[in-house]
């Protein structure tokens, strides 16, 4: 089964929780026993939709409904993977349907909005793959697509994470002390200096993992005058240094406005670290409240407490771990080649 992944033309600019699910999955899906699937990037410039059995878009946003139209015009069947973040709900929906009419009425139906289009998407997909209840609810009531559409799979978790050290971490910066860990991009959106201004005087230091791009370097500047702050700048997903100071953190907080379904927090829980995060996000875990707090982003003082609390009193570390042992890039895999080869079963039916 030939499987041609996409997304928007500059997804690989930068490098970001999306863009590390995509080669997770490519990798986990070629290496499934009896090459039942062969999976690889799509050039758009030199490869066709239809020289593929099937085609799985990543993100609802950014011009890709565009490649839905396509596929659906050469009748290519599509799975979606949307990456909607949870606040959708049908009040929001409603309101957006009504700035799109109102736009396309003043302009001559010659503007859409990002509403308009990632409703196209979600209707010409053939299956939607939600990353949890939070999106599929989402997507259900902001959108009104039909639930049966929709198939639950979360991400994985590399198995680095879960046999990560935290020595390296110690050698390479020398902090020896407690310290919570942020990682990801560094911007008002993620909303780090908020946090850092708020432990500030709590004796734990913070280090930052991540990118800032040249808009936001005024903001990174801000953090670093902020005491007991470390950044160590872009690390590879991959990179030795990542897993363990995941392994080495009291902490992981990640306060940001909203998240879709944050790798970050997967990896940290899964190196035995406990998390504070958004509560806007499709991230759920049965009983994990003893090694998962999830907030509100506003709410900075809850935050900087549960952080504290956390890092003085820390959960078992494999009780933090056994949360996330289902969260393997394999089984991933498995569950969207179930869903492929159904959707192609259905589709040949058709035709025939």
């Amino acid at each position: 089964m030939r499987v041609g992944i996409l997304s928007y033309p500059m997804l690989f600019q930068r490098d970001g929780g999306l863009q590390v699910q995509i080669r997770e999955t490519i990798a986990a899906l070629n290496a499934l026993p009896g090459g039942r699937v062969q999976a690889g990037l799509i050039d758009p410039q030199r490869e066709r939709l239809d020289s593929f059995e099937l085609v799985h878009v990543y993100s609802a946003i950014n011009g890709n409904h565009r490649i839905m139209e396509t596929a659906s015009e050469m009748g290519v069947p599509v799975v979606l993977s949307p990456l909607l973040a949870p606040g959708w709900d049908r009040a929001a929906g409603v309101r957006a349907h009504m700035a799109e009419r109102l736009a396309g009425r003043l302009t001559s139906w010659n503007a859409q909005t990002t509403y308009a289009q990632t409703k196209r998407a979600l209707q010409l997909a053939d299956r939607i793959v939600a990353l949890g209840e939070a999106e599929k609810k989402a997507i259900v009531e902001g959108f009104r697509v039909a639930p049966n559409k929709i198939r639950l799979l979360p991400n994985g978790i590399s198995a680095q994470f879960f046999a990560a050290d935290e020595a390296l971490f110690r050698r390479h910066t020398a902090i020896e002390d407690a310290f919570v860990l942020m990682v990801g991009a560094i911007s008002p959106y993620k909303n780090q200096l908020a946090l850092a201004r708020e432990l500030a005087g709590s004796g734990l230091g913070i280090v930052l993992i991540g990118q800032a791009q040249s808009q936001h370097q005024s903001y990174l500047q801000e953090l670093l005058r902020t005491p007991q702050v470390t950044w160590l700048g872009q690390l590879e997903h991959d990179d030795p240094l990542l897993a363990s100071a995941y392994r080495a953190a009291s902490v992981l907080a990640l306060p940001s406005q909203g998240e879709v379904f944050p790798l970050a927090v997967l990896e940290a829980l899964a190196a035995g670290t406990p998390a504070v995060m958004t509560d806007d996000s499709a991230l759920r875990i049965p009983a994990s409240e003893f090694a998962l707090k999830q907030l509100h982003w506003k709410d900075t003082a809850a935050i900087c407490r549960a952080v504290c609390e956390l890092a003085a009193t820390p959960p078992e570390r494999f009780k933090v771990q056994a949360l996330v042992a289902r969260f393997t890039w394999q089984r991933v895999a498995m569950e969207l080649a179930n869903c492929y080869e159904e959707m192609l079963g259905v589709a040949n039916f058709q035709q025939n």
